[in-house]
């Protein structure tokens, strides 16, 4: 592999020509199942790095750093980096260029814990998710305990309206539970096709998460998830066929209604957050 001196990679970030006969030269073919597209647009990378608000002796976590086009900026930034790649020749490459830097080869979903046990909770989290799997590399962190104080991704627009969206809204599913039980979630930019090499033929979306200073009772526990899953089965049907499908009996739904101030023919999309909380506590725990 050939070694790049810094002014090397500062264009090997910026050019397409330039990436792709580099590309060409170390013979690695683009890898469609792994949802490879490179942002090379200088100021929305500064942007992006600048939005996680690294700190030079803070832990932070990069996923999926593809040839280090973030890592490039975040490494002036930041001391203590550990990057997570699934492509090999690209984690040589960072491992190559960036010696400093605690590399972490394979899927996210498999390594992700080892990283955890040997170095510890990251301050910051941030990353150009592969679209194919952003929405399951999220929720495997929010389930898990993995709740840094922020964290910064580029996703699909589509995956990023989910994150955010509110009660009521078409977008409004699980997922918006999941992520806003914990986080505050907001979309900070909308990114153009031609900032990256090559082109996505989805819109794409940068999301900062900040994690809430009073998140719900029961935020990340898997039984809350699954609970909020089946809520949104049906979601044109009212909240209460849903729920008596997953076992719960009329009077256990109206007694846990009547607490909570919940309207008898109310959808699931309808309910916030902290009412779902809520309502997930007095239906399990009808005394309490």
């Amino acid at each position: 592999m050939k070694q790049l001196q810094y002014d090397e990679l500062k264009q090997l970030y910026t050019a397409p020509t330039k990436l792709s006969a580099f590309l060409a030269g170390e013979e690695w073919g683009m890898q469609k199942r792994f949802g490879q597209n490179f942002l090379l647009d200088e100021v929305i990378r500064k942007k992006i790095v600048d939005a996680v608000q690294l700190e030079k002796d803070s832990y932070a976590w990069e996923i999926g750093p593809g040839l280090g086009s973030l890592t490039f900026l975040a490494t002036e930034q930041c001391n203590n980096l550990v990057v997570f790649e699934i492509d090999h020749g690209f984690a040589e490459f960072i491992r190559n260029h960036y010696p400093a830097i605690t590399v972490y080869e394979g899927d996210f979903l498999k390594t992700w814990n080892r990283a955890l046990s040997e170095k510890g909770m990251p301050y910051r989290v941030f990353g150009n998710l592969p679209y194919n799997a952003a929405s399951a590399i999220i929720a495997e962190l929010l389930e898990h305990n993995v709740h840094p104080d922020s964290m910064v991704f580029t996703v699909q627009r589509e995956a990023a309206e989910r994150m955010c969206a509110q009660p009521g809204s078409k977008n409004y599913s699980a997922f918006s539970v999941l992520c806003a039980s914990l986080y505050t979630s907001r979309i900070i930019m909308d990114l153009l096709a031609e900032y990256f090499w090559p082109q996505p033929r989805v819109k794409s979306s940068v999301v900062l998460m900040t994690k809430r200073n009073n998140p719900c009772k029961h935020a990340g526990e898997s039984a809350f998830t699954q609970f909020t899953r089946a809520c949104f089965l049906s979601r044109r049907k009212m909240l209460k066929n849903n729920l008596k499908k997953t076992g719960f009996t009329d009077e256990t739904i109206a007694q846990a209604y009547s607490r909570a101030g919940i309207a008898v023919d109310v959808r699931a999309e309808d309910l916030s957050v902290d009412t779902f909380d809520t309502l997930y506590e007095y239906l399990h725990q009808p005394n309490s």
